[in-house]
């Protein structure tokens, strides 16, 4: 269905533009996301159960709802044991059966969190915690494998900061009157949580605080989001009796050994100076306060599966508090998400098999192809780049890996048990486990799998790997109004083209041009141009970093500079691109819109959004994508052809003179 939905439109057939969606009451220059998408911001208020919603999240509707009739189809009838049918079925029917759900309630954790109360001492507690640390729970520190990004053929066991339930230290270090709000209204929660579970209020407020103690401890030397950006910061590989001798007081043999890791000859540590926190704070901090904080990570990581009084309880803090969204998903979507967690691959495969024809593949692969040839021919434009840097940024460009809509080899869940005589609390402690062994057995010692995905196919998103070179773009994200098989090409190259040429300038953004073709981290830069790049994209951080999004928050440039360098750089390139396509064929204008405005129409449509200001601050302070009207309204004013197609001057509140412009790629 979506298609073909161009031929709704109010414009012209085949124009993609839906002039209902805009608001022409606003001059381009003055606010274009109010222009562009103004009557679809006004048409589509949020719903009691978004906290965001916008055009990526309506497809995500759309696909969520074709997802749950073939997820409905195998929940209704009857599967072999063991089949892949059995097991997308029996999830589902347990995350929908409310009644078993909560008769179960809190039981089924009661006896670990039992067992954490018994620890009598700090062996046996850092044992415990050991042994759950791979339930997924994030007790203080993780551990993982991927691309050692110094030998990206092959993997490397690594270990990283974690232990905050905020997930960002800013809530936990900053004092403005917003945060000291959130950070008080957790507090709160922690002790009504504690409650629920039988605590007095006296108990719950100690164990409250016990778990503010040890996680602001973690904050203060956790490094934040930005710092995390820096790549070579984040990268320590040493041998295994190095990592025993520099980090020690932490039996590092039973804590691998528990994630099914022997002989293990090297280690990287990506924060160095976090780890040894955590291992002080493991070793000094009073034992009671210990136990009250691991019961508060095991409370906290598994209360979707404790019945609806806990959910609903974890929902008021971190759903209407922290992100401002009104109501809990109806339930069948909570499901057909678990599922999608889960067996997404296998609900992926059936999901391509009818929704997504082999056409728009090709038609994709062709985009990519003519988006490629735009970035080399943008890359020679590049005064600032000398000639061998050039040579070597397009050795890269054609050694990308491109994936489109979904795998080659689909992922196997043989392993993988459904036992739905157990409870889900039960259940999802079996699924973390073979999670574990599954990258163990896949990944430990062994090459990079450059064929594997790290979205299933009806993600609606795209992503670029530095580490494989690669670009990849699910089926999901492959329909309007990304992409329109009825549309024109000023549509479709202003749309899907720019995320197209997103990913692919992420390979040269202030992170993915750190690394070669190969996928190593290795400076293929001739001496003083990486100096020149970087003094463009300080430019970029700096206009960024004045963006007031709510007042007194303003964003956050240096958090947000690899995608904004990347919206940049695929505005570029897929604007050239559309120039080339069209050369030869010039499209006509199509209910007094040229295909010049057409494109960054559809552009700024791609960002279409509404919001509340409690996402938008929780957002801005952690997400690297800066928010929706800014990837529009701070990214075209550095486009010269945007200044072009509407005419925009001195005398609009969006011009900036072209001295001062962003200009890279």
């Amino acid at each position: 269905m979506a298609i073909t939905c161009a031929a709704c439109t109010s414009g012209e057939t085949g124009m993609g533009i839906k002039l209902e969606n805009m608001n022409d009451s606003v001059a381009p220059g003055t606010d274009f996301y109010q222009y562009a998408c103004g009557g679809w911001i006004k048409n589509n208020p949020l719903k009691p159960e978004y906290s965001r919603f916008g055009s990526f999240d309506q497809v995500a509707e759309n696909n969520r709802e074709q997802i749950r009739q073939l997820i409905e189809e195998l929940a209704s009838g009857e599967n072999e044991p063991g089949s892949v049918g059995q097991k997308i079925g029996d999830l589902y029917n347990m995350m929908m059966d409310s009644v078993r759900l909560n008769n179960d309630g809190i039981a089924p954790m009661m006896d670990d969190y039992k067992a954490i109360e018994a620890l009598a001492d700090r062996d046996s507690l850092i044992s415990y915690f050991i042994r759950n640390d791979n339930l997924g729970l994030g007790f203080i520190f993780g551990s993982g494998i991927g691309a050692d990004m110094m030998n990206s053929t092959m993997n490397l066991v690594s270990v990283g900061q974690g232990g905050l339930s905020l997930g960002n230290k800013d809530y936990y270090v900053n004092d403005d009157e917003a945060t000291l709000k959130i950070r008080e209204a957790f507090k709160k929660h922690i002790v009504k949580m504690f409650v629920l579970l039988g605590d007095d209020e006296s108990t719950a407020t100690r164990k409250m605080n016990s778990v503010m103690q040890i996680e602001t401890a973690v904050a203060k030397v956790n490094k934040s989001r930005t710092e995390l950006r820096d790549v070579e910061a984040n990268y320590h590989k040493m041998s295994y009796e190095e990592l025993k001798q520099e980090y020690a007081g932490f039996p590092w043999d039973e804590y691998f050994a528990a994630s099914f890791i022997t002989d293990l000859d090297s280690v990287d540590i990506g924060q160095p100076e976090a780890i040894k926190n955590d291992i002080a704070i493991l070793n000094t901090t009073d034992l009671q306060a210990l136990r009250d904080w691991m019961q508060w990570k095991l409370l906290d990581g598994s209360a979707s599966v404790l019945g609806d009084t806990i959910e609903e309880a974890n929902f008021e803090f971190y759903g209407k508090i922290l992100s401002g969204q009104q109501e809990m998903q109806p339930r069948w979507k909570r499901a057909v998400n678990a599922v999608n967690g889960v067996l997404g691959e296998a609900v992926g495969e059936m999901y391509v098999k009818k929704y997504f024809p082999a056409e728009n593949k090709d038609r994709m692969l062709q985009l990519v192809g003519n988006l490629q040839k735009s970035l080399s021919e943008r890359i020679d434009l590049q005064e600032w780049m000398s000639d061998s840097t050039k040579i070597r940024a397009k050795e890269k460009l054609n050694a990308f890996y491109v994936k489109i809509g979904y795998p080659d080899k689909w992922k196997d869940y043989s392993k993988l048990t459904i036992d739905s005589s157990k409870t889900l609390y039960e259940l999802y402690k079996d699924i973390s486990i073979w999670a574990v062994r599954k990258e163990v057995e896949e990944k430990y010692k062994k090459p990079v799998d450059r064929d594997e995905w790290h979205m299933t196919p009806q993600t609606v998103n795209a992503y670029y790997n530095p580490t494989t070179n690669e670009i990849c773009f699910p089926a999901g994200i492959l329909q309007y109004p990304f992409f329109d098989m009825e549309a024109d090409d000023a549509f479709n190259y202003g749309a899907i083209g720019v995320v197209i040429g997103h990913e692919m300038t992420h390979g040269f953004d202030d992170q993915g041009s750190q690394f070669d073709k190969e996928g190593n981290f290795n400076n293929w830069w001739a001496e003083g141009d990486a100096d020149k790049f970087k003094e463009r994209t300080q430019r970029m951080v700096n206009f960024f970093d004045k963006i007031e999004v709510l007042p007194g928050l303003f964003a956050n440039g240096s958090l947000t500079q690899g995608e904004n360098i990347a919206d940049h750089g695929g505005l570029k390139i897929a604007f050239q691109a559309f120039k080339n396509a069209t050369m030869d064929n010039p499209l006509p204008v199509k209910n007094g819109l040229t295909p010049e405005q057409r494109f960054f129409l559809a552009y700024a449509g791609v960002w279409a959004q509404n919001i509340t200001e409690e996402k938008m601050r929780q957002f801005t302070i952690s997400d690297p994508h800066s928010l929706g009207e800014w990837r529009v309204n701070g990214a075209l004013p550095h486009i010269d052809a945007w200044y072009e197609a509407f005419g925009v001057t001195e005398n609009d509140p969006m011009f900036i003179p072209k001295e001062e412009r962003v200009n890279i790629w």
